[in-house]
């Protein structure tokens, strides 16, 4: 055999190392891929679940009326008469809670 044609094996060996290399890693995006597609389908399901349960909020029990009122007679620093307890839905609320979850993860 040649030189050139020795040199030309050497070339297409080295293509298909390549080549098997590149379709490892296309296999590993793929199922990476696949992965986050269902997390993404129980990402939106659980925020379907969540936005049900917060349509429909449970009723005020007794116990909270009392830890209510307790709550209050302390901040007041007199007993109140407490005529109506409503649940009252911000957003405000849900961006602080993330906020602290956020703050309390450390980044690199």
């Amino acid at each position: 055999m040649t030189e050139h044609h020795n040199d030309t094996l050497a070339l297409m060996e080295q293509m298909r190392a390549e080549i098997a290399a590149l379709t490892l890693r296309v296999n590993v995006l793929d199922a990476v891929r696949e992965e986050l597609n269902a997390l993404k389908l129980h990402v939106n399901a659980l925020e379907q679940s969540a936005a049900k349960a917060a349509a429909a909020p449970a009723p005020v029990t007794e116990e909270d009326m009392i830890a209510i009122s307790a709550a209050v007679a302390a901040f007041l620093g007199v007993r109140a008469r407490i005529r109506q307890v409503r649940l009252v839905h911000s957003s405000a609320w849900a961006q602080v809670g993330r906020m602290g979850t956020h703050a309390s993860h450390h980044t690199h």
